[in-house]
């Protein structure tokens, strides 16, 4: 190195040109960070978020994370616990060793770490855009200002080609129910010639379904159809274009209907959607549990004193009946001939299992697509969520937000389980657990439970259903949704055993925060009232809500994301279960008294801590002081997917950029065989890599680090790699991210 360079100019890819802030810095954090419209295949969350990103007349977020941590000197460590002196660890700052820094420990530029918003962790990175907010029924206003006439492309082809010819050969395609008036092109060369884009090179031009599956199913608008199709000469003499199969490969039923999936399980028909869209689908059990709801709230005063106290709907004639047992039996008998029970018991449920061996990969929206989830099954998730569904656009059978229950069949396969728990898991049927639940949030306890009876009726796959109490968004919350219900507690407490009422063997759950204000918990009490029941308990039969499981994010809604996650609080909840789960009915009073009825399966709940979990060491950390039962991840497996194996193994994993960048490619792969590898395929599954890489870049490789363990909330200042392409995958600029693939293939 020569000694007139110094080394916070050095560029870590050519040592010969000096790093240098452009001058168009501003204008190129612009474009990696552009607005993001709203797109016809988002969820309901996701329209629905991204007023909360890019800011908008609706938006009143009062807690914006701070744009730049500010370093203090003197939050420092000096010594460890034995008493040996270390380097200094800055609070809030990644601890890189000096060799991997481009600019020297405390000068201005190695002040610059940017804070991410964490926020896009519950899906904020597709939200309506504020100038399409409250725009319904009005005009639209011409675009002002520059670039008014901006293309930003599209994922369609110019002109599509028709379904009766995508699978089939050039000369002999189905009919088109459409003849004459269809809009898509029916003349096969002339779409490949003229309408279809170019193919792809990537994966060596071969298209990876093919190569998996021997067929693919989008067929001729497939972008790598040069590696399946061929041209052949037919008894008459004509070259006819016709797509190959791989001999040894059958082919599969989605061939002949593309908007199938390949090795998914909970794909609802078209039909189906139809009947929910046209309220034609039958929710009987709902249906009688909402009107017993109804007949409860017309007199809630008089129905409870009669259920607690056991006293006739109409006066005794005789007043010293009313002092005998006998009477006040006969009572209680008469009083419960006027109610409706709930047709199903939580007791009915199927028995799921939560322990040390079984880490869970929290429910992210957006980012907790299918291809991503089969990612981290494959590196060792053993429970999965589906991203959050809204419960009124999944009674309305909107496509959109039904997709979002599609799970990979690898989801489908029974979690890990320690033999040795056996004891303390009656009668837990190991073969009949699966991996995969579905999330879903209601603002109305009649919302809850239809769209619970719907979804046991269509997903026959669900290990749980769970109801988010979390989800911090403003119009989720403004709704009465999400985190809303932590201050509605009798609400949710109806939610649930609604629920549990219809929803057949499936058990529900909860996800909850500490609260919606900052020094403020209330999930203690909340907890409470769902395992034990609240004041009005006697007007369901008593007992608790029959909740099988509770998992808390130690985080208020009013902290989002900022600040760590208290974990000393969720010891406290997870104290309060322990003790119920040991002997509940010596620890509750006369009016909490638990009816074993409705307590769930083997009146065990099971607790799950979440936040901020980054390596096996807080896993292991948690599960020993926190004393949960398991702990969920979130942000951690988005940075790094392979903290489940870490879990799994017991240490730290360094993987290499190379073995980094397999992962990338995998979850291309798994992204293509779930949205196809055609026009509209390939473009979702780009932006859905993008969204994956925005965290996956911050991953800082245990092997630079001088302190372990890593810390979620730490920033890295700006650090080089060990070679180019851990240089790369490090970066926060996009095109930095194009280069990725360049710079692998030599």
């Amino acid at each position: 190195m020569p000694h007139d360079v110094q080394v916070h100019d050095m560029n870590p890819l050519e040592s010969l040109q000096p790093l240098k802030s452009p001058a168009n810095a501003l204008n190129i954090d612009r474009e990696a960070h552009p607005q993001q419209d709203v797109f016809a295949e988002d969820s309901a969350v996701t329209k629905a978020e991204k007023l909360e990103r890019h800011g908008g007349p609706d938006n009143d977020l009062h807690q914006s994370p701070t744009k730049r941590i500010k370093i203090n000197p003197l939050d420092i460590q000096g010594a460890d616990e034995n008493g040996v002196t270390k380097s200094e660890r800055r609070k809030g700052v990644a601890p890189i060793k000096s060799e991997f820094l481009l600019y020297p420990p405390g000068t201005e530029r190695d002040r610059g770490a940017t804070v991410q918003d964490d926020d896009a962790a519950e899906g904020a990175a597709h939200a309506p855009s504020y100038r399409d907010s409250g725009t319904r029924g009005k005009r639209k206003e011409k675009s002002r200002g520059q670039n008014t006439a901006r293309s930003f492309g599209s994922s369609r082809d110019e002109v599509g080609l028709c379904a009766s010819r995508m699978n089939r050969p050039e000369f002999s395609p189905s009919k088109c129910q459409f003849g004459e008036q269809c809009k898509f092109e029916h003349d096969l060369r002339k779409y490949l010639r003229q309408w279809k884009r170019a193919d792809l090179t990537t994966f060596g031009g071969i298209c990876p379904i093919w190569e998996d599956r021997g067929r693919c199913s989008v067929g001729w608008k497939c972008r790598f159809v040069g590696s399946h199709m061929e041209e052949r000469l037919t008894e008459d003499g004509r070259e006819e274009l016709v797509l190959k199969g791989k001999s040894d490969v059958g082919a599969f039923s989605a061939v002949d209907d593309p908007t199938t999936s390949i090795g998914t399980v909970n794909e609802i028909s078209t039909q189906a959607k139809i009947d929910l869209m046209k309220r034609k689908f039958a929710t009987p059990k709902a249906d009688e549990y909402n009107k017993w709801l109804d007949t409860l709230a017309q007199k809630p005063e008089e129905q409870r004193d009669q259920r607690r106290n056991g006293t006739p709907p109409e006066p005794v004639e005789t007043p010293f009946q009313a002092l005998t047992e006998e009477s006040q039996r006969q009572a209680r008998e008469d009083e419960r001939a006027h109610y409706i029970s709930p047709p199903f018991l939580p007791s009915e449920k199927r028995k799921i299992y939560f322990g040390p061996e079984t880490p869970v990969l929290a429910p992210l929206t957006t980012q907790g697509n299918l291809p991503f989830r089969r990612l981290c099954v494959n590196l060792g998730a053993q429970l999965t969520y589906s991203e959050m569904a809204m419960s009124m656009p999944l009674i309305q059978g909107q496509k959109s937000e039904w997709a979002l229950m599609r799970a990979h069949e690898s989801e489908t396969t029974p979690p890990a389980f320690n033999t040795q728990s056996a004891t303390t898991v009656r009668e837990y049927d190991y073969s009949r657990d699966l991996k995969f639940g579905a999330q879903i949030s209601a603002t109305k306890p009649w919302q809850g439970s239809k769209v619970a009876e719907i979804l046991t009726q269509l997903c026959p796959h669900l290990r749980l259903i769970d109801v988010n109490c979390g989800c911090p968004i403003d119009l989720v919350f403004r709704a009465g949704a999400g985190s809303a219900l932590l201050d509605a507690q009798g609400k949710l407490d109806k939610m649930v055993r609604g629920m549990n009422a219809v929803s057949g063997e499936v058990p529900i759950t909860v996800k909850i925060r500490m609260g919606t204000k900052d020094n403020k918990p209330t999930a203690l009490k909340l907890v409470e009232r769902l395992i034990y029941g609240g004041h009005d308990a006697d007007m369901y039969d008593g007992g608790g809500s029959g909740v099988a499981a509770i998992t808390l994010h130690g985080r208020s809604r009013q902290q989002r994301y900022t600040k760590s996650a208290d974990w000393g609080y969720i010891a406290d909840c997870a104290a309060l279960i322990n003790r119920f789960n040991e002997k509940g009915d010596e620890l509750s009073d006369t009016v909490h008294e638990p009816d074993p009825r409705t307590q769930p399966a083997g009146s065990k709940v099971y607790f799950i801590g979440n936040g901020d979990c980054y390596s096996h060491f807080d896993y292991q950390q948690h599960l020993e002081e926190a004393k949960v039962d398991s702990v969920m991840v979130a942000r951690g497996a988005l940075i790094k997917p392979w903290i489940f194996e870490e879990i799994e193994k017991g240490q730290y994993l360094d993987k290499s950029a190379t073995e980094r960048l397999a992962l990338v490619e995998q979850f291309v792969r798994f992204g293509l065989e779930c949205w196809g590898s055609d026009e509209m395929g390939v473009g979702t599954t780009r932006r859905f890599l993008l969204e994956w890489l925005s965290f996956a870049y911050r991953y800082v490789p245990v092997g630079i680090m001088e302190h372990l363990p890593p810390n979620l909330q730490d920033r890295p200042p700006a650090w080089r790699g060990r070679n180019d392409l851990e240089t790369l995958l490090g970066s926060d600029n996009y095109k930095d991210w194009v280069r990725i693939r360049c710079v692998s293939q030599h």
